[in-house]
């Protein structure tokens, strides 16, 4: 999915986020159904499943791809600066990724054209592996927290139980989903 990735350079890309403003954001959900082109559902109210990853559009022009990825390891959030073209291919075709923009969804409205006041690394680590994996992004502004994380639900549809470190995206819009879901939601 990504190519590998120290924890300085991880750190590094998150710090451009801040002070910046998104302009867009588009998510990356898988297509099925019998055609391959059926997007799959993404909007589950206070969380969201774009499974491949987010793109953040910025005001000065930069492209920030939030993606999957295994530079840790193990299955974990990743950021590059760079757009999603250069993690996934055939963006569009029957049974890959669809392209869908969000930036006007409710959920967004308080943290897009606003000033990204924080941005940093959800960091989990594995007591029995001493693995330090990056779970999720937080960004911040004075009205809204978005954590975008590598998770998934346990069941579909969505029942009580999500497991990080997966091999899937997920953007969560509230600190109680977030503690629900497993996200380090204070540092």
């Amino acid at each position: 999915m990504s190519s590998s990735l120290t924890a300085v350079e991880y750190e590094s890309t998150v710090a451009l986020l801040r002070g910046r403003r998104i302009q867009r954001v588009i998510y990356y959900p898988l297509m099925g159904g019998e055609d391959g082109c059926e997007v799959e559902d993404w909007d589950f109210g206070p969380w969201h499943q774009p499974t491949m990853g987010v793109e953040l559009l910025t005001d000065d022009g930069a492209r920030f791809s939030a993606v999957w990825g295994s530079s840790f390891e193990h299955y974990g959030l990743e950021l590059f600066l760079e757009p999603m073209t250069a993690h996934l291919v055939a963006i569009g075709e029957p049974g890959r990724s669809a392209q869908v923009e969000v930036t006007d969804h409710p959920r967004w409205s308080s943290l897009v054209d606003r000033k990204l006041t924080r941005a940093d690394i959800a960091w989990s680590e594995d007591c029995k592996s001493d693995i330090r994996l990056p779970v999720a992004i937080r960004l911040c502004s004075r009205e809204r927290t978005v954590w975008i994380a590598a998770g998934r639900p346990a069941d579909r549809p969505p029942g009580e139980v999500y497991h990080l470190g997966t091999d899937d995206v997920m953007v969560v819009f509230t600190t109680k989903f977030a503690a629900k879901v497993g996200i380090p939601v204070t540092r």
